[in-house]
């Protein structure tokens, strides 16, 4: 009976044990299996949380953020350019003026392309056609391109280019205001200018007032022609595009389209080649100014979000309890005190 109790206990011990007494937390972990129509209802909702979760064209609009854009510097630049027109307006004399005065100041120094540019178009509606289609276009067109083309390729040096263009734009908006100049085609000139933007306007969508849009010509500035802010704005997409394009083409077409506007808004008699310098000159400001600009907007952000300094009581801070209490000190194991025990100390040596 003994043998067989051993038996019976050696037994009951090698038997393995049944899995529910072996894993009882495992078995416990186990998500609960799904249903057949939960399951059925998870595959019909999977599609429609990839469509609407798929980066479409809506969805990166609900994304677009106006700030990353500087869209408040856009609005202000508008503002200011309708301003411009309002403080300008009674003031045609001495804006006609001041075209004659550009005019004669080119006959001294012996460059006027105005003239003969702008009997070149009107003589060959090839030339002059094309002409009034580009300047009434690639102003609006080429320039807010680059600026997204900056922000979805180069956005390191978005921010840069368009705090130039703003700070290029209003320096040009100064010289609308403070120096009103009416363009070639509204002057009184013995010579004559034609205004081809009018007599092509059965071909475009543009008025007798520039550029602008049939209707919508009390809209612009007439007398905004010092500086030239089409050949200016040109010039920035210029430098922009030969500064970060890949492509050599690209770069070299960066280069010729400034002096393609250049020759279109003179060929146009909406500007002088004083206006095209001015311009120039305006955008070459802007961007020695910008890295400045942009330092000083960093230190007055910087100073506008700084924590204030935590204030320090003028009374005695007293300890918690946790620091008042004391520190437990750890016993000495048999083997350090064996070895204390062991240690012999050196004999002193009689002092002399």
């Amino acid at each position: 009976m003994a043998g067989t109790m051993a038996q019976g206990d050696v037994g009951d011990s090698a038997s393995p044990a049944p899995p529910s007494a072996q894993q009882p937390d495992q078995q416990h972990e186990r998500p609960p299996a799904q249903q057949p129509d939960q399951q059925h209802a998870l595959r019909q909702a999977k599609p429609e949380q990839t469509a609407a979760d798929r980066p479409g064209l809506l969805t990166r609009i609900r994304r677009w953020k106006p700030r990353q854009w500087g869209l408040e510097l856009v609005l202000l630049v508008y503002a200011a350019y309708d301003g411009s027109r309002l403080l300008v307006h009674g003031k045609e004399s001495a804006a006609r003026h001041h075209g004659e005065l550009l005019l004669r100041t080119e006959r001294r120094l012996h460059v006027e392309p105005e003239h003969w540019l702008n009997r070149l178009f009107f003589e060959h509606a090839w030339l002059g056609v094309p002409a009034d289609f580009i300047y009434a276009s690639l102003h609006y067109a080429i320039t807010p391109l680059v600026l997204v083309w900056m922000f979805r390729s180069r956005r390191a040096h978005y921010a840069f280019a368009r705090t130039w263009l703003v700070l290029a734009t209003g320096l040009g908006l100064i010289g609308f205001v403070f120096f009103p100049t009416a363009p070639p085609r509204l002057l009184s000139d013995p010579d004559g200018f034609l205004d081809l933007m009018a007599q092509h306007a059965d071909l475009g969508w543009w008025g007798g007032s520039g550029s602008a849009p049939k209707g919508l010509g009390d809209m612009t500035n007439d007398f905004a022609a010092m500086p030239s802010l089409h050949f200016g704005w040109a010039l920035w997409c210029g430098l922009l595009i030969f500064r970060h394009a890949r492509r050599r083409w690209v770069r070299a077409l960066g280069l010729l389209y400034p002096v393609l506007i250049m020759v279109v808004v003179m060929g146009t008699a909406n500007h002088y080649l004083l206006d095209c310098v001015a311009g120039g000159l305006v955008v070459l400001v802007g961007r020695v100014l910008t890295g400045p600009l942009q330092r000083l907007g960093t230190r007055v952000r910087r100073a506008l979000h700084r924590e204030p300094p935590t204030p320090v009581p003028d009374y005695p801070v007293t300890s918690s309890r946790a620091s008042l209490a004391p520190v437990p000190v750890a016993e000495p194991t048999p083997h350090a005190q064996a070895r204390k025990s062991t240690r012999v100390a050196a004999p002193r040596l009689p002092a002399d």
